[in-house]
């Protein structure tokens, strides 16, 4: 493996972007009798930011715990807050979020 200088680290560290994290978790109306198709709607929402590039990387998950997923935009926490009250899924209290601010490298992807 290739050493890591202090200098390369400083270089990287500069070409950092801010962006926003949002963790996705059940709310309190997550067993309504119409949750499959509400998720549904919230899913189609989540491939329109995609294809907008607003919604960079985007991961349901699998296991069993309260976390349903988490995303990754390419907009400040204000404007993600904005669009994550909008999403079906948070209007009908199936998913409650949370929006933390991050710095990643531009063009870092999933293999």
């Amino acid at each position: 493996m290739e050493e890591i200088t202090d200098e390369y680290m400083l270089e990287m560290r500069a070409k950092t972007k801010q962006y926003t994290m949002m963790i996705l978790k059940d709310g309190p109306n997550s067993s309504v009798e119409d949750r499959d198709k509400i998720v549904w709607e919230h899913g189609r929402r989540n491939h329109s930011l995609r294809r907008d590039g607003v919604l960079s990387i985007v991961c349901p998950v699998l296991d069993e715990s309260e976390i349903r997923g988490f995303g990754i935009l390419y907009v400040d926490s204000e404007e993600t807050r904005r669009i994550m009250d909008q999403d079906p899924g948070v209007e009908a209290g199936v998913f409650v979020y949370e929006v933390h601010p991050v710095r990643s490298f531009p063009g870092d992807s999933l293999p």
